[in-house]
């Protein structure tokens, strides 16, 4: 009787790979870049650890590049960086050089 009510049962193959993957995704720091208007782009910085203060390192940012943003807080994918302009290839320097990530540990996504 237990057989059969395993075989009503869904099986879900990637159930253990996805707790194992999980804890691995969450190491990167994802730079995306998101048309605007026109040539307007924004850039944003997910996956930052929870040590790190956003506003803090957002404020060095703004200064180091000369352009303006904000810290978006999301449920799913936690605080989000928004950065006006292409900021990707310079956000990703600024952070191997201050030691907050490995070049290995950050994604650039994008066009």
């Amino acid at each position: 009787m237990a057989d059969l009510e395993d075989l009503n049962k869904p099986f879900d193959p990637f159930a253990d790979v996805e707790e194992d993957q999980g804890v691995s995704q969450t190491n990167y720091l994802h730079l995306r870049i998101q048309q605007r208007n026109g040539r307007k782009t924004l850039t944003t910085l997910q996956g930052l650890p929870k040590e790190i203060d956003s506003k803090r390192l957002l404020k060095a940012v703004k200064k180091a590049f000369a352009c303006n943003g904000t810290v978006v807080e999301d449920e799913e994918h936690g605080e989000i960086i928004q950065m006006q302009g292409d900021q990707r290839v310079k956000m990703a320097e600024f952070l191997v050089n201050e030691g907050i990530a490995k070049k290995a540990e950050i994604k650039v996504h994008g066009f």
